[in-house]
């Protein structure tokens, strides 16, 4: 799928993602993609840092992307594990996470999420998540 393609699935079937508004999908290929959370000051927390949530939801919607990268337009291809660690306070801008899949399979697949503030050099997080893919046909 290329960018145009992924913004036009998303947005008929997902619009709560908010293109353009909270995301940007910035690269897609097979199994990997590049994805922005666009600075807002509703994805703060107290003490001025990009919240948890928000750094997890990037990261789910990213590892999506770049699953659908590799098997197309699947709607239910659904998240069925999600591990993050939090490795640096992230600084009040743009997020950028950084995907690529370690395996996809018939049924799973398994994908890494590396996210940094923009500008930066260090991961503050890094999530690997389990997607579960519906059988076709």
């Amino acid at each position: 799928m290329t960018i145009a393609d992924m913004q036009a699935f998303l947005g008929a079937e997902f619009p709560q993602i908010r293109l353009g508004v909270d995301y940007a999908v910035e690269a897609v290929g097979h199994g990997s993609a590049r994805m922005r959370l666009i600075y807002a000051e509703r994805h703060l927390r107290p003490g001025g840092t990009i919240s948890g949530p928000a750094m997890m939801a990037l990261a789910d919607v990213a590892l999506y992307v770049a699953l659908l990268g590799a098997i197309g337009p699947v709607k239910l291809a659904v998240t069925t594990n999600f591990a993050v660690n939090f490795l640096k306070r992230p600084d009040p801008r743009d997020l950028i996470a950084h995907c690529r899949y370690l395996k996809i399979g018939r049924s799973l697949a398994v994908g890494e999420a590396e996210l940094r503030s923009d500008g930066g050099d260090e991961a503050v997080a890094h999530v690997v998540a389990t997607y579960s893919i519906p059988p076709r046909g």
